[in-house]
């Protein structure tokens, strides 16, 4: 039996390889799982582009819609390049796991081979008999029957050594071609991307000729947009505040005690449950995309205005039923003449907002549970958009929405 030094680290080396592949395989099928959901914003998006008529889209509308495409777009092709990358180094990979099984089996014969010459020269019993009988003593002959017996066992485990050698090779060429099929796949898909992409581009660069006309109407539009955003929420802050002075009096607490409410044993739990589900909690509506997030950011329309977004906006289907994120007590039911009406839904110290609605089916005092229809998502018949305003607040401070609903 021939020794061979470098099997050692041709098998540390395949160990290696192995173990980044698990994490690759592992980091390629989240990038799988970015990638659908992105296929399927560009779906939802397009699918409510379809169902709102042409006659009824105002410029900024259709503006806003086609800068949100190419940048979900973007996105899209930037997964796809990161999904192609990695296919890349995981074919890499695969070539050098595949190279070093060749030469662990190479080793493997040989030694296999060299044992089969030795064992037919020595493969008699009278040979092995006599092997015994010309020991010295007891302890000489038992310890060469170990030997005997030991060669048998080493001999039997590099036959099953290089078996699995063999179908590991096999394995490993079998998911070559098929990584090189997904990788050409991935590429082509990439392809036709970015041939929409620059289709969208087009599009929203002719639009933006147009709008930039008369940009200082149409900015003085979005300032106006923002200012009445800004004053529901001073509005909805103050509501809150006053539900929470109400509660710490009815406790009989002083308003410099506590900042939340004066919470039951109950309703505490209530509100353990709510953080516990954070990232987990559904959709204010069943379908939708984000079209503005939360925070700061720039105008798609005038890059110059701010928008600074204490929630989010989610575009969804016209008179889409809105439903409770989770069980709770409605604290208040407001509008004004101005304005479309919205729900506050309290969660121990956590409030779900849920504004621009058309319709409300729910009253202050009313229990609610997660799922359940409150309202129906407002329409302007001047653009044909559906936009529910989705908000949470702990005591009266903004939280971001994106955190805390389901990915």
């Amino acid at each position: 039996m021939r020794n061979h030094p470098n099997i050692f680290r041709l098998i540390l080396l395949f160990s290696l390889c192995t173990f980044a592949m698990n994490a690759q395989s592992k980091k390629q099928q989240e990038l799988e799982a970015k990638r659908q959901t992105i296929l399927k914003e560009i779906q939802q998006i397009n699918n409510l582009i379809a169902s709102q008529k042409k006659e009824e889209r105002s410029i900024i509308t259709t503006v806003e819609d086609l800068n949100y495409k190419v940048n979900v777009r973007k996105n899209l092709i930037k997964v796809t390049n990161d999904q192609a990358n990695l296919l890349t180094r995981e074919i890499n990979a695969n070539q050098k796991q595949i190279s070093s099984l060749r030469d662990q089996l190479k080793y493997l014969k040989e030694d296999y081979a060299a044992m089969v010459v030795k064992s037919y020269k020595s493969k008699s019993e009278q040979s092995r008999v006599m092997f015994l009988l010309s020991s010295e003593n007891f302890k000489q002959a038992y310890k060469r029957l170990q030997y005997i017996r030991q060669y048998t066992d080493y001999q039997k485990e590099q036959g099953e050594e290089i078996r699995r050698k063999t179908e590991k090779l096999q394995e490993l060429n079998t998911t070559l071609l098929q990584q090189k099929r997904d990788k050409d796949k991935l590429v082509e898909e990439n392809r036709l991307a970015k041939q929409r992409l620059e289709a969208d581009v087009k599009e929203y660069e002719k639009l933006m000729a147009s709008v930039r006309k008369n940009m200082s109407t149409y900015a003085s539009q979005i300032k106006a947009k923002q200012q009445e955003a800004d004053r529901i929420d001073r509005e909805i802050e103050r509501l809150i505040r006053e539900a929470i002075a109400a509660s710490n009096k009815k406790a009989g607490k002083s308003e410099r005690a506590s900042r939340g409410f004066a919470l039951t044993p109950e309703a505490k739990a209530l509100e353990a449950k709510f953080e516990s589900n954070k990232g987990k909690l559904p959709w204010p509506v069943r379908t939708g995309v984000i079209k503005v997030r939360y925070g700061k950011q720039r105008s798609s329309i005038d890059n110059t205005v701010e928008i600074n977004s204490s929630g989010i906006r989610i575009a969804t289907d016209k008179n889409a039923k809105v439903r409770a994120v989770f069980n709770g007590e409605v604290l208040a039911v407001q509008g004004t003449k101005t304005g479309n009406p919205w729900v506050l839904i309290q969660h121990g110290n956590y409030i779900t907002v849920y504004k621009n609605l058309s319709k409300v089916y729910v009253v202050k005092g009313d229990r609610v549970t997660t799922n359940q229809d409150i309202g129906e998502v407002f329409t302007d018949p001047s653009n044909g958009e559906c936009l529910l305003w989705f908000h949470i607040y702990k005591d009266s401070k903004f939280q971001d929405p994106s955190a805390w609903i389901v990915r």
